[in-house]
């Protein structure tokens, strides 16, 4: 009898543990956004990690680890445990340009896992407010007629905006004077001084000025807070480069932990707290996907963008 009762209760005390194991998340939790805080991938990060926090009744904290283009703190996180506690909220980007433009840094294409899509920040052209060019099709015209003479700035040689022209341009079968700069601010100041013809932009550094004009943005739809802008597909060119990105895991990560972030990254982007800072942030009306078509983008963006940065001097 005393047999009878032992075993089982010895077999229940060996399988606590393992039940305990099973449970995620059993503690707190951080993010690592690898730039400075207060832009706008910034804003939808602690949105992201205040919703994860409700749900999960843990706390979930932001940490910036920010230099080297985003590589630092991404490399940090592709090194950490595996574990589903250390996340990076990222853009693309730091998988598919870093790895070329920084190959010391150790990433790769792999080095993280998607977990889900949380943003997608258009791109835009910039003129003066009281430029000639009106429409997409006068700078098109203007540059057909002096090959080589238009000249555009944006953020950095393969910068998100200089690789978004390279692909329109490769599809206007346009020819343009690429300078670069250190960040949006700098572009537009040479536009406003009539130094620059215009500007590759990302959109949201266009809120709340009326000294340029957009000429068009980059996206497969228009801007909610750009109504009257139209895109460039409307204008003719099937072209829609974006920069996207979400929340990314170490990529050993197990499978059933990617499947909870996932589940509460859907909840939480349904949430008003979350698409309250999406709209702040100049998010389109579709910024959310999941891990699958999350990783399918990631995986077609890395071939485009390997093809565009093998036509471009990266020194």
């Amino acid at each position: 009898m005393m047999r009878r009762l032992v075993i089982p209760a010895l077999l229940a005390l060996l399988a606590a543990p393992a039940t305990a194991q099973e449970a995620f998340p059993a503690r707190g939790m951080q993010i690592v956004n690898p730039y400075p805080a207060g832009g706008a991938t910034d804003l939808m990060a602690r949105a992201l990690a205040a919703g994860l926090s409700t749900r999960f009744g843990q706390p979930v904290v932001v940490v910036n680890r920010d230099g080297a283009a985003g590589a630092i703190g991404t490399a940090a996180v592709a090194r950490s445990a595996p574990d589903g506690y250390t996340l990076a909220f990222v853009p693309a980007l730091v998988l598919t340009v870093l790895p070329v433009t920084q190959p010391n840094s150790g990433l790769r294409t792999d080095s993280l896992r998607p977990v889900c899509q949380m943003f997608s920040n258009a791109q835009a052209i910039a003129v003066r407010a009281d430029s000639p060019w009106r429409t997409l099709g006068d700078l098109v015209a203007a540059a057909r007629t002096a090959p080589g003479r238009v000249t555009y700035g944006s953020l950095g040689v393969a910068s998100i905006p200089h690789l978004a022209m390279l692909q329109w341009t490769a599809a206007a079968g346009l020819d343009l004077a690429h300078i670069p700069y250190r960040g949006d601010g700098a572009v537009l100041t040479e536009v406003l001084a009539g130094r620059l013809d215009a500007g590759a932009i990302v959109l949201g550094s266009a809120s709340g000025r009326s000294d340029i004009r957009l000429l068009a943005v980059f996206d497969t739809a228009r801007n909610p807070a750009f109504p009257d802008v139209p895109t460039a597909i409307e204008a003719g060119f099937d072209v829609a480069p974006t920069s996207f990105g979400g929340l990314m895991a170490p990529a050993a990560t197990p499978e059933d932990r990617i499947a909870v972030l996932e589940a509460a990254c859907a909840e939480v982007a349904a949430t008003e707290g979350y698409r309250a800072a999406a709209r702040r942030a100049l998010q389109p009306e579709a910024f959310h996907t999941g891990a699958g078509a999350f990783a399918a983008r990631l995986q077609s963006d890395a071939t485009m963008k390997a093809e565009q940065l093998r036509s471009i001097r990266l020194d």
